[in-house]
């Protein structure tokens, strides 16, 4: 059962794009939101509860699952889908994000990355090869080629190096990528350079993926015109009929602006994450719901949401749940804030269906961000 994607429609005014993922006799659209399951788990949260929130593809993590049960395990298992009883889209990625910021830079080598494992402090090594081979066996539908990811703000001859390892390493990927009931991505690296994401795009490209994956944007703490800039260089030379996905991206105007370059897929471990510190994602911006102000609070996060946490539950229940530190406050902040960016990317898709994705982002700003936002 193989995942198939159509483009449905390009916004008038901008390179956004309404699209259908056919899989397992469902239809789902995008742009869409993708929680972040790391460990074969949506933190606190059970596959029922991601279906009754709209949630359509969720990610995986190769690296975690590898070192724990083991690749062998879930196969065994009958695959990532049976081991976590999660019948929608699943997507792996390469594991290369965790081995880079636990390896060195001398541990890079042209065979691949030798690092500690975080569990035990064995030597591991993870080559492209390997990294397929683990995807393979956790039969998720979408699997992504194993890259470099270097910091943003490195040289650029670093930087080209790095892009031309890259694809050394998805060539290598390719050869051995051996599951035909699942999409292989190829990855689009070169930090904020026009001329190294044009080279890494259209080379990548060349080996003929069946989606691909823009990095190398989440990873850093420059200036957004700097990832958006990313974005455009990198959409701008992929193919239309493909899937495009911006790794690690979560928060809302990202995302917004993401979906204004062409870009289809989005994830981010950030709202669960925001979750566990008493945050919730509102039209009105992030509120702490550990402030005093919501002690006698009896009203619902969001009044307007259908989330079960909105429609259930109270700021100030939910306030005390997290000072008493109770997981269930974790749970219905979860629940709530991976609904708000699933509600995020059903909006827009509404608004380039209606070609006002502009007029939206413009709304959206003010109410979340503030009349000032942008403006220096």
């Amino acid at each position: 059962m193989k995942l198939q994607f159509e483009l449905q429609k390009e916004e008038k005014n901008t390179k956004a794009r309404l699209g259908t993922i056919h899989y397992g006799g469902k239809i789902y659209e995008t742009p869409m939101f993708m929680p972040v399951g790391t460990q074969a788990t949506v933190k606190t949260l059970s596959p029922e509860e991601l279906k009754e929130m709209k949630s359509a593809i969720i990610l995986s993590n190769t690296y975690h699952l590898w070192l724990r049960p083991g690749e062998d395990i879930v196969k065994e298992a009958g695959g990532l889908h049976k081991f976590m009883n999660y019948d929608g889209p699943i997507l792996t990625d390469s594991g290369g994000f965790q081995v880079f910021s636990l390896a060195k830079p001398k541990d890079i080598t042209e065979e691949g990355v030798t690092f500690k494992n975080h569990l035990n402090g064995d030597k591991l090594l993870l080559t492209p090869e390997k990294s397929i081979e683990i995807q393979n066996k956790l039969d998720s539908d979408i699997a992504m080629s194993f890259d470099e990811c270097p910091p943003a703000n490195a040289s650029y001859s670093y930087l080209k190096q790095s892009v031309e390892r890259t694809l050394r390493w998805a060539k290598r990927g390719k050869i051995a990528h051996q599951n035909p009931n699942q999409m292989l991505f190829g990855i689009v690296q070169g930090g904020y350079y026009e001329d190294l994401r044009k080279f890494s795009a259209t080379e990548t490209v060349k080996l003929g993926f069946d989606g691909y994956s823009i990095g190398g944007v989440a990873n850093d703490h420059e200036s957004k015109e700097n990832m958006y800039k990313a974005f455009s260089y990198s959409t701008t030379y992929l193919p239309k009929e493909k899937l495009r996905y911006a790794m690690g991206i979560g928060e809302p105007i990202d995302i917004i602006e993401g979906v204004i370059r062409g870009i289809d897929l989005f994830d981010c471990v950030s709202p669960t994450r925001l979750a566990r510190h008493g945050h919730a994602l509102t039209k009105d911006g992030q509120v702490n719901l550990k402030n005093a102000k919501y002690k006698k609070d009896f009203t619902p996060i969001e009044s307007d949401c259908d989330c079960y946490a909105c429609k259930n539950y109270t700021k100030a229940y939910i306030k005390h749940l997290i000072n008493a530190s109770e997981t269930f406050g974790a749970r219905l902040l979860s629940i709530h804030n991976i609904r708000f960016l699933i509600r995020l990317t059903e909006e827009i898709r509404e608004s380039i269906k209606t070609d006002t994705l502009l007029e939206y982002k413009e709304e959206f700003i003010k109410r979340y961000y503030g009349e000032n936002y942008g403006k220096k």
